[in-house]
């Protein structure tokens, strides 16, 4: 999340009913931070969302997110992961989710990055869960999109 005095970065957990932890990456995101983060966040994303034990986690594929050590704590923890095509941006509906939180923290112009922070946590929690449940519910219609169209860019 970007605006004129500088960046920060973000990792963000949602489903169809809304829209989960929001946290703040410190430094350079290695495999051990996604770790952490994971641990911290993942289950209490998937209580505070009413998942039940019926849910699917998707992640992008960048290697400290499908690393060895990633992988087996997925595992260990009957975490049940995605899989999809590394190059296909347009399949990860949270992509569209960053798009609107964007949209509206923008519009509040923040002016420091402590106030970008408050207001990135303050408008994802704001984000509607029909909005959220929209971005699932056309899962697989991208999909269908992203096959017939060879793996490239869908209109969407």
């Amino acid at each position: 999340m970007m605006h004129g005095g500088g960046s920060i970065m973000l990792r963000g957990y949602f489903a169809a009913g809304g829209t989960g932890a929001l946290h703040k990456i410190d430094g350079i995101m290695r495999q051990e931070n996604y770790m952490d983060i994971l641990k911290q966040h993942l289950k209490t994303s998937v209580r505070k969302l009413k998942l039940g034990c019926k849910w699917v986690f998707q992640m992008h594929n960048d290697p400290k997110h499908t690393s060895k050590v990633v992988a087996k704590w997925l595992k260990d923890n009957k975490i049940k992961v995605l899989e999809w095509p590394s190059q296909s941006p347009d399949l990860n509906p949270i992509e569209y989710l960053w798009a609107e939180l964007k949209r509206h923290v923008r519009a509040k112009r923040p002016t420091n990055l402590t106030q970008l922070h408050h207001l990135c946590q303050e408008e994802w929690a704001k984000i509607h869960p029909l909005y959220c449940g929209k971005l699932v519910e056309g899962y697989p219609k991208r999909v269908t999109q992203v096959k017939q169209f060879k793996g490239n860019a869908i209109k969407y």
